[in-house]
């Protein structure tokens, strides 16, 4: 029983601090400026992000291997981080190129730190966090929008004081639209009492009301697969809103730590020419603030919720896609946990 409880508690673990041998969505492009460093911690790990002279951004640990002072603090130097404590240099790769105060130092030359592989998709910086039977980068889960040149939008990015798995939670749930976000420009219609079905993909899966379609936020497309996980949702604009059809969401969201994260949305039309253009100047002139009252609604709910709120909840049939979306990452957390068993077993022996 005692070794249960164990295995149970540490997929709990996995799960709060993030699944691993998966791409995770750190910062937008914006935010890695070339010449200046750009400090992030995601899965609890301080990481430090800059661009190389080629443009490329490179990812190690935010750790000078001297002294351990932050290397966000430090310098862009000749594409590669210099810490601003002692100017120690070191490159993509975490390894120790120089150390000024000191030529020819036996540090010289020495793999010291962690590197991440990144990748930049639709104004968006990608981290890839190995895991041990996933040690190389697979291809980045790509939502088709995102590469897709007839949707045009606009990301988001936002952090929140709760656990990531709250965000999954709330997206998750379709129902908690007609309720929390009642007064809202688009998501003020639709009835208050329904049902939800949940249907089963290679993918992930789509929870969606029964009686009630194309009314407000419907339905959620939840992908889960073994390299990164996104959701996709539609919410009806009326014409008020401008040329285009539906406002689709795909939305990331990616731990920092036990109790806060970092949640990433596109906000998608599928619009061309000069209809497309207009649709840009609504969005910055009259719907990005409608959209970021509407995100606000959500993390105040979550971020009033307390840390163990799921030991006491009562869920009901509403909550399919919830403990649907639970199940599919205490999964992926308990194999992961077994693959790094063997691995120590081998080692051991």
């Amino acid at each position: 029983m005692s070794e249960a409880i164990t295995l149970k508690e540490r997929i709990e673990d996995r799960v709060n601090s993030g699944i691993l041998g998966q791409w995770y969505a750190v910062a937008k492009s914006s935010h890695v400026q070339p010449g200046k460093p750009h400090g992030v911690t995601a899965l609890g790990r301080n990481l430090v992000l800059w661009r190389d002279n080629a443009g490329a951004i490179r990812c190690i640990e935010d750790y000078c291997p001297h002294r351990g002072a932050r290397l966000s603090y430090g310098v862009v130097h000749e594409g590669n981080i210099a810490c601003g404590y002692h100017g120690v240099v070191l490159d993509g790769d975490g390894r120790i190129l120089r150390v000024p105060a000191m030529p020819k130092c036996s540090l010289e030359g020495k793999k010291a730190l962690a590197s991440y592989p990144v990748r930049e998709l639709a104004d968006c910086v990608f981290v890839y966090f190995a895991s041990v039977e996933k040690p190389e980068a697979p291809e980045l889960p790509t939502p088709p929008e995102l590469a897709d040149p007839e949707w045009t939008g606009f990301l988001c990015y936002s952090h929140w004081a709760c656990n990531y798995r709250y965000a999954l939670d709330n997206l998750a749930d379709p129902m908690h639209g007609c309720y929390l976000h009642a007064n809202s420009f688009t998501l003020a219609f639709g009835a208050k009492q329904d049902h939800m079905k949940l249907e089963q993909r290679e993918d992930g899966f789509l929870v969606s009301r029964v009686e009630q379609a194309g009314e407000n936020f419907d339905w959620t497309d939840m992908v889960v697969t073994q390299d990164g996980s996104y959701c996709r949702l539609d919410i009806p604009y009326p014409k008020a809103a401008g040329p285009g059809g539906v406002f689709r969401i795909i939305g990331f969201t990616t731990p920092v730590d036990d109790t806060h994260c970092m949640v990433f949305f596109w906000r998608l039309r599928k619009v061309q020419g000069l209809a497309r253009e207009v649709f840009r100047f609504m969005y910055r002139t009259t719907l990005e603030p409608r959209h970021w009252a509407v995100l606000e609604q959500d993390r105040v709910m979550l971020e009033g919720m307390p840390d163990d709120a799921r030991k006491r909840e009562m869920l009901y049939q509403h909550d399919i896609g919830v403990a649907r979306i639970r199940q599919l990452l205490n999964r992926q957390a308990k194999a992961q946990i077994a693959a790094e068993d063997a691995a120590l077993t081998r080692a051991a022996g």
